[in-house]
């Protein structure tokens, strides 16, 4: 049976920190739903109602384009492991780049990468724990080096570059202030 809080409590602090990929859910007024993937060293739980998450250059900019429309976000841990249990938060984010204040306060908590593209600083409003009785068990084997590698070889111009390429707009054409476009 689903459980509603309105803070993270310690034993979901435990759970998120356990776990090797969250999920990201986000969407504009209209258009498509956006749910990805997240995973490596990205996150952080900074108090009972906050998160940080890093997010790493990627093929898509959905989040921040929705966010700049509606801000609402998701986000969703399943355990794959022995605990039965899916726990999301749900609330609203600060998208931040490396042009505004509150960047440097959050960056040194995340290892370094020439990817970083935004940091979302999350007030989280309610967390809902639920059964993860169908949720398959899983091995987790190690984290993948292709994106950390991707942008070592370009370099932080050559991420920046791809940003012009792929990152502006969303799917549906919103533009994503990746580039500090205004609002």
């Amino acid at each position: 049976m689903a459980k509603q809080f309105d803070r993270i409590e310690d034993d979901h602090r435990a759970l998120i920190e356990a776990q090797h990929v969250f999920f990201v859910g986000s969407a504009a007024r209209d258009g498509r739903v956006n749910i990805s993937p997240k995973g490596m060293d990205s996150l952080r739980v900074l108090g009972p109602n906050r998160i940080a998450w890093l997010n790493w250059t990627g093929s898509g900019n959905e989040t921040a384009g929705h966010l700049r429309d509606i801000n609402r976000m998701t986000l969703m841990w399943c355990s794959f492991t022995k605990r039965p249990v899916i726990l999301r938060a749900y609330g609203t984010a600060k998208t931040l780049h490396e042009r505004d204040d509150g960047w440097d306060d959050l960056i040194d908590l995340f290892p370094p990468t020439n990817s970083a593209r935004q940091i979302y600083d999350v007030t989280v409003e309610m967390v809902q724990t639920s059964c993860g009785f169908a949720v398959p068990f899983m091995d987790y084997v190690g984290e993948r080096d292709t994106l950390a590698n991707w942008a070592e070889q370009r370099g932080r111009d050559g991420v920046r570059d791809y940003w012009v390429e792929k990152n502006q707009t969303t799917l549906d054409g919103l533009p994503t202030g990746v580039l500090g476009e205004p609002e």
